[in-house]
């Protein structure tokens, strides 16, 4: 889509374009590390750490990931979890009991979960059997009230990242809002969508450090997209959504990226060694190609197998119920410990 042609005022929900966003005591005195006698937020004055409220915009974590990811500061928006963030682009943008969004099956639940939390229409195309998203059905599920259109590439429960030139005719194609959900992104060799900003006005990518980064537990997620999109977001967002801690140990961890980095590659070699595996496995009957840190195998009785993975103290994820992918099991990429312990155990089970 040209920038000239896209309007990001015609998408937001009108009380939203209205609302005048709270402004917080940190939001209203910028210059935290001044050495100042702080009275304005009423908080408790007594030193431990956590006692003062966090940076609101978390400038600091986003000059350094800002540097990393090459996306201006004023393009990136963090939210507690990916969930949030995209939980955000809903309450913005999509207006309930009345806009709709298009989810492409088998693909993250939550898409659909916060669909329904917002009372907003969830207008599902399944992937092709390539697990590829049909752009022309797509295009044609399209109404005047479609808003969003969700994209998880590379694609949970199945792994496969999404052919480029699918992706740029939907964004040229649709005048709403393309997300692309980018949480493995970094599992794959493809650069992100996030380099593409400045050529799609209707772009919003989301990435997390709960999977290469290690950071699941911090919870902190991460948009990327125009400066007029994330300035509707911070109208919305609560004023202190990631805490001090989550941001100090973000900090740590993006600053250290040669460790990052390492281990992202351990994870891509004991992908590749999982996959050797799984093809001599007589049991199963297919295994798709994988962009992430995960690997989905189709094998002849799903409920069978998990249990006796169980059994031996292994836990994998049966994804038989999902559309298109009838008993098949998703193996997440371990250690190289527990990638020993998983493939003596493949090669034994009958």
């Amino acid at each position: 889509m040209k920038i000239e042609d896209f309007n990001i005022k015609s998408l937001i929900r009108p009380n939203v374009e209205r609302m005048k966003p709270y402004s917080s005591a940190r939001d209203e005195f910028k210059d935290f590390k001044e050495d100042m006698v702080f009275l304005d937020a009423n908080e408790n004055p007594f030193e431990n750490g956590v006692n003062r409220y966090p940076d609101p915009r978390q400038a600091t974590l986003k000059s350094h990931l800002s540097t990393l990811k090459r996306v201006p500061v004023d393009q990136i928006l963090f939210g507690n979890g990916s969930d949030e963030v995209l939980d955000l682009i809903f309450r913005a943008f999509c207006e309930p009991r009345q806009d709709n969004v298009i989810t492409l099956p088998p693909t993250y639940g939550m898409y659909g979960v916060l669909a329904d939390t917002n009372d907003v229409g969830n207008k599902e195309v399944l992937l092709n059997t390539d697990f590829e998203p049909d752009i022309d059905a797509i295009l044609n599920a399209v109404d005047a009230n479609t808003k969003l259109i969700f994209l998880c590439s590379p694609n949970n429960p199945t792994g496969n990242r999404f052919e480029d030139k699918a992706i740029e005719k939907l964004l040229s194609n649709f005048k709403g809002l393309v997300v692309i959900d980018e949480a493995y992104a970094d599992f794959s060799s493809a650069e992100s969508w996030s380099t593409r900003l400045h050529d799609y006005p209707n772009l919003i990518v989301t990435q997390t450090l709960s999977k290469a980064y290690g950071m699941a537990g911090i919870r902190l997620g991460i948009c990327f997209a125009s400066e007029e999109i994330i300035e509707v977001l911070h109208k919305i967002k609560p004023p202190y959504n990631v805490n001090e801690l989550t941001q100090k140990k973000a900090l740590q961890r993006i600053m250290d990226e040669n460790v990052v980095q390492k281990e992202i590659n351990t994870i891509l070699e004991e992908r590749e060694k999982l996959l050797k595996t799984l093809k001599n496995v007589p049991f199963v009957a297919k295994i798709y190609p994988s962009e992430a840190n995960f690997i989905l195998a189709k094998v002849d009785d799903a409920n069978k197998r998990y249990d006796q993975l169980l059994t031996e103290g292994i836990v994998v994820r049966n994804r038989s119920k999902q559309p298109l992918c009838e008993n098949s099991l998703r193996f997440t990429v371990g250690t190289t410990v527990e990638n020993s312990k998983l493939i003596e155990v493949l090669n034994k089970l009958n």
